[in-house]
C-alpha cells in the first residue's frame, strides 16, 4: 500500500539543507514534480539555484537517504535550476535587460593572469548548464578573443541591436571584433567610458544567468564607467604571491570598496609550479601572498592556481583550460572557482544582499 503522499514527502525532505543557504530545499521552493507509484518508488525535481551547485552531490545524497528511511523503495532526483536575480539597492539603478547577474574579474596588476581566470570562469559556468556572456572590457589591451579562439564581425540582431559571436556556450563581446588585426586603439577615458557603456546596452545578450566581465588593470575610467552603469553583484580580485601583485590589488579592492561593490573574494595565480618530472613543487612568485592578504582584508580565499603549461597554450591557441580534453590541475580548481563563485552569487540573492553602485 502507498503511503508515501506528496505531503508526506515534502514534510520528509524539510529535514533536508542546502548547505550553502542554510535553509531546507521544501522552505526554499526547491522541490518540484513529485511522483509516487504503489510501490513507494518516488520520483521529483530538485530545482537548484545555479546549475554549477558544488554541493549537488550531498543534497542528492541527504534526499535520497531521507526518502529512503521513511519508506520510499526507489528515488529518482532530476535537476532543473533557476539562476536568481541579484536586485540593485536603488529604484532607478537598472540591470542589462536579460542579464540576472553581474560578475567583474579585476586585479589591479596587468599580467597577473585576470583574463585567464575570466575566460575560464565564463567557459566553466557555461559546462555546467548556465547561460553566460563575457564582456571583454579591455579596451586598449583585448585578449579574450584570442583566448577563446572566436573570430569575426558581430552583425545587427533583428531587435537592431549587437548580436554577440559564440564560442564554448559564452556569448562574448570585445573590441577586437571591430579593429584590423594589429591596429592599436588609442582612446581617451570618454572613449573607452563610452565603449563599455555601448557593449552593456546595445548587444543583444538575451537571457544570461552570468555576464562575466574582464576589467582592465588599474583603477580609472573603465571600472568607474561599469561600477556607475550597473549594479555589479560581485567582483572576483585576482593576484599572484608577490608583494608588487598584493600592492595592486590592495588598490582595487580599496576601489570596490569605495564604490560600494561586493567583493565576492580573492583568488591566487600562478601559486605554485609543479614540476611534471620530478614533481616538486616551486613557488617562483612567492608564497601564500593571496591567502595572507584575505586574512588581513576579512574576505573570503577562494585558493591557488598552480602554474600549469596547459593553461598558457590552451590561451595561446583558444582552447581554455577547463575546455581541454586532458585537464591538469589548474583548470581543476578553475572549475572548482567557477562552482564556488556560482554558490556564493546564489547565497548573496537569496539572502536579498544589498548590491549597490555609486550615484
Amino acid at each position: 500500500m502507498n503511503d508515501l503522499t506528496d505531503t508526506r514527502i515534502l514534510d520528509v525532505l524539510r529535514a533536508v539543507q542546502e548547505p550553502e543557504l542554510g535553509r531546507d530545499i521544501v522552505s526554499l521552493e526547491m522541490v518540484k514534480d513529485i511522483a509516487v507509484t504503489v510501490d513507494n518508488d518516488v520520483t521529483f525535481t530538485i530545482e537548484l539555484t545555479t546549475p554549477a551547485c558544488p554541493l549537488k552531490d550531498e543534497i542528492e545524497a541527504d534526499a535520497r537517504a531521507t526518502l529512503q528511511a521513511a519508506g520510499a523503495r526507489q528515488v529518482t532526483v532530476n535537476w532543473t535550476s533557476n539562476v536568481r536575480r541579484s536586485a540593485p539597492s536603488q529604484p532607478q539603478q537598472q540591470m542589462v535587460p536579460g542579464v540576472r547577474n553581474i560578475i567583474a574579474v579585476a586585479s589591479g596588476k596587468g599580467g597577473v593572469g585576470k583574463s585567464t581566470v575570466a575566460a575560464n570562469l565564463a567557459v566553466a559556468l557555461a559546462m555546467d548548464g548556465a547561460r553566460v556572456g563575457l564582456l571583454d572590457a579591455d579596451i586598449t589591451g583585448p585578449n579574450i578573443p584570442l583566448m577563446l579562439g572566436v573570430e569575426g564581425q558581430p552583425v545587427a540582431s533583428p531587435a537592431g541591436k549587437i548580436a554577440p559571436l559564440e564560442r564554448y556556450g559564452v556569448k562574448v563581446i570585445s573590441i577586437q571584433f571591430f579593429v584590423p588585426e594589429g591596429q592599436p586603439i588609442v582612446w581617451r577615458g570618454p572613449l573607452v567610458g563610452g565603449a563599455i557603456q555601448q557593449f552593456l546596452r546595445d548587444v543583444e545578450w538575451g537571457e544570461l544567468d552570468y555576464l562575466v566581465i574582464d576589467l582592465p588593470p588599474g583603477t580609472s575610467d573603465a571600472q568607474l564607467t561599469l561600477a556607475q552603469a550597473v549594479p555589479i553583484s560581485g567582483a572576483l580580485l585576482v593576484t599572484t604571491p608577490q608583494d608588487v601583485a598584493l600592492l595592486d590589488v590592495t588598490k582595487a579592492l580599496a576601489m570596490f570598496r569605495r564604490l560600494s561593490v561586493p567583493v565576492l573574494g580573492i583568488v591566487e595565480n600562478m601559486s605554485a609550479f609543479v614540476c611534471p618530472h620530478c614533481g616538486e613543487a616551486s613557488e617562483i612568485f612567492g608564497a601564500d601572498g593571496g591567502e595572507r592578504f584575505a586574512r588581513a582584508n576579512d574576505m573570503e580565499y577562494f585558493g591557488g592556481i598552480p602554474l600549469d603549461m596547459r593553461v598558457r597554450q590552451g590561451g595561446d591557441a583558444g582552447v581554455p583550460a577547463v575546455a581541454q580534453r586532458d585537464m591538469g590541475p589548474a583548470a581543476e580548481v578553475l572549475k572548482n572557482l567557477a562552482r564556488t563563485v556560482a554558490a556564493r552569487m546564489s547565497v548573496r540573492a537569496a539572502r536579498g544582499a544589498p548590491v549597490l553602485t555609486i550615484s
